[in-house]
């Protein structure tokens, strides 16, 4: 049970409205999933508060989320060469590994590609397991057809899976893979179990920032002034805001989109970015490792 309250942690963030975890949690979170990989793999304390200190992020508030993601199974307390550390929990490995293909690699579906639909039946009494199910299928990005029916890409097969497994819910719910049929406008149909309006604002809130971010970035890059200490400070609060995002929209077939769609801007935005920023990012994480354990122990970290 304590591994599905760890899966919940990085679900929380999934959904449309107001943030559930404030900033520098979601920061820890990120930087955990991008530099303590594989899952495992021990950061000590100091470093980490150091590094995320440059965010702007008070170091009692860092130490205060890494206590409350050991607490939900997050993260464990590792020992290290330069004191006391924390690390991912090893049972995470896999659902990391899938949120990077989502969040880094993604692609949208093709128009032919079959959908997966979810239909659940809760009786009232247990009806605490209905909105459990309502609540992580919308953050895994499925659509909703119905009160008790849901769709999604068929790709997301493995992470509905993994969600209902973990939260011991199969006794309600039955999976389809299909092909869509009929004269129906598929489109409309789209726009009706995604609130599309809200996931282009999301897009939005990702591209005005960002979007100014690339340039400044390729400027400093023509001119050859570049820091691996500034660019770890650009990378991970824009790594934590679009993180989000590939989970909102789960790939939608862009014919089935509204023209002109932002999302495929955002999507370009971001992996401009990753491309400039995350190596330099990457850089100056292995800098820091290397002054509390020493080249060959930060070698071994990352």
């Amino acid at each position: 049970m304590k591994h599905a309250i760890a899966l919940d942690e990085f679900i929380a963030g999934r959904a449309h409205e107001a943030h559930e975890q404030p900033t520098h949690y979601r920061l820890v979170m990120t930087f955990f999933g991008i530099y303590g990989r594989p899952a495992g793999t021990a950061i000590p304390i100091a470093a980490a508060v150091r590094m995320l200190a440059e965010l702007d992020c008070e170091p009692s508030s860092i130490r205060s989320s890494i206590s409350r993601m050991k607490k939900k199974g997050v993260l464990v307390s590792k020992s290290t060469p330069a004191g006391n550390g924390y690390a991912l929990s090893d049972g995470l490995e896999p659902h990391m590994r899938a949120g990077d293909a989502r969040i880094f690699s993604s692609r949208p579906m093709g128009v032919g590609d079959p959908w997966l639909l979810v239909s659940f039946s809760v009786p009232e009494s247990e009806r605490q397991h209905r909105h459990k199910i309502r609540m992580g299928l919308a953050r895994l990005g499925f659509g909703s057809v119905g009160a008790a029916l849901y769709i999604g890409p068929a790709r997301l097969r493995e992470d509905a899976i993994e969600y209902i497994r973990e939260h011991g819910l199969w006794d309600y719910i039955e999976m389809f893979t299909c092909q869509p049929c009929g004269l129906g406008d598929l489109q409309a149909k789209v726009a009706r179990w995604w609130n599309l309006q809200a996931l282009g604002k999301e897009y939005h809130n990702f591209v005005k920032p960002y979007q100014a971010e690339l340039a400044r970035w390729q400027k400093r890059m023509r001119q050859g002034q570049t820091s691996a200490q500034e660019a770890f400070k650009s990378y991970l609060p824009m790594v934590t805001c679009w993180r989000r995002l590939p989970y909102l929209d789960p790939g939608l077939p862009l014919e089935l989109l509204p023209a002109n769609w932002i999302g495929i801007t955002a999507r370009r935005v971001f992996n401009d970015l990753h491309r400039l920023l995350g190596p330099l990012s990457q850089q100056y994480y292995e800098q820091v490792m290397a002054e509390y354990l020493g080249d060959m122990d930060a070698g071994a970290q990352t």
